[in-house]
């Protein structure tokens, strides 16, 4: 599972503006708490396979900040095997937006297959597995900017 960080900060930015003193959503990937009027500063914790990857609340009209207390990524296996990105780019989860994504969580993919297309100076490069089995998770939106090296998706080869 990943988590849509434009939608947390939508999230956060409606329990800040409706008096809501404290939230929990739970379940089997993640647990994330929030609570209203705690001291004056924000502390953002996360768990990410991006380690540059940070998360800053929405500004709010509350006196009292959002604090995020917890949020638990979901457990990575060991024995997945993670597909990475060779170049910065632009990843793509399809060869159209009218068309089905490449590989998407839960599929079956096979050695050599097209599992996404990253766009590096106006070229597309066709990424293929290196590992047959499932994909457990697919850690990047369609279109998002990605560098050399950075996790796509892991897959379960088992």
């Amino acid at each position: 599972m990943t988590i849509n960080f434009k939608e947390l900060n939508e999230l956060l930015a409606a329990i800040a503006t409706n008096n809501i003193t404290e939230l929990t959503l739970k379940n089997a990937d993640f647990e994330l708490t929030v609570s209203q009027g705690q001291p004056q500063f924000t502390t953002v914790t996360t768990i990410s396979t991006d380690a540059n990857q940070q998360l800053t609340p929405a500004p709010t009209a509350s006196s009292s900040p959002v604090v995020i207390n917890q949020i638990v990524a979901p457990a990575i296996d060991k024995n997945w095997v993670e597909i990475k990105s060779p170049m910065v780019g632009t990843f793509y989860r399809s060869p159209a937006t009218d068309e089905p994504a490449f590989a998407s969580s839960g599929d079956r993919i096979r050695i050599g297959q097209t599992v996404c297309i990253i766009e590096a100076m106006k070229l597309m490069n066709e990424i293929e597995a290196e590992s047959a089995g499932q994909v457990m998770e697919v850690l990047v939106e369609n279109g998002q900017p990605i560098e050399f090296g950075q996790v796509l998706m892991y897959v379960n080869p088992g």
